[in-house]
């Protein structure tokens, strides 16, 4: 008969374990199997380097299992050590919606998917070197429109900053 007052406590520790699932800790088993291959076929087994290089590869490896078990006790280690992944992911994504627009500047929409525009400089045809806001989402889409006078910083409609000279 199981024990019944255990059912009904709240678990106060999280459990650990599901960090073989990170893309992270895949790529540093690929990382210590190949650095490990790499010293068997083309160094010295007796050199000192050779330590070093597969210790660096298992070390890498090991310190996210043991930020695994770590993240059991404690919600803000898991977050420093194994959600660094999600973070990074959430930290490009808001870049890229905010690249090309200065503080405070609300960026369009583009027309035909809706995603946030990028602000962009034309590297070639006839109008090489003007800005306009492309797609960021580009190049699986190729919404574009042309920069407005209000979108330019400074009054310039040159893109290297650079003021025209009106006679």
């Amino acid at each position: 008969m199981p024990d019944r007052t255990r059912l009904h406590r709240p678990r106060r520790l999280r459990p650990s374990g599901g960090y073989r699932d990170t893309c992270s800790f895949q790529t540093t088993t690929v990382i210590y199997d190949s650095t490990w291959w790499f010293c068997e076929k083309f160094l010295d087994p007796r050199s000192r380097t050779v330590d070093q290089m597969i210790q660096a590869g298992r070390s890498g490896r090991q310190n996210i299992a043991e930020s695994s078990r770590a993240a059991a006790t404690s919600s803000q280690t898991e977050l420093r050590l194994l959600n660094s992944e999600q973070l990074a992911a959430a930290r490009i994504a808001e870049r890229e919606r905010t690249r090309g627009a200065g503080a405070g500047t609300p960026l369009p929409d583009c027309p035909l998917c809706g995603k946030p525009m990028a602000l962009r400089t034309a590297k070639q045809g006839k109008h090489a070197g003007t800005q306009f806001w492309g797609c960021s989402a580009y190049p699986e889409c190729k919404g574009a429109r042309a920069l407005e006078a209000s979108d330019r910083s400074g009054g310039s409609d040159r893109s290297d900053g650079s003021k025209r000279r009106e006679p």
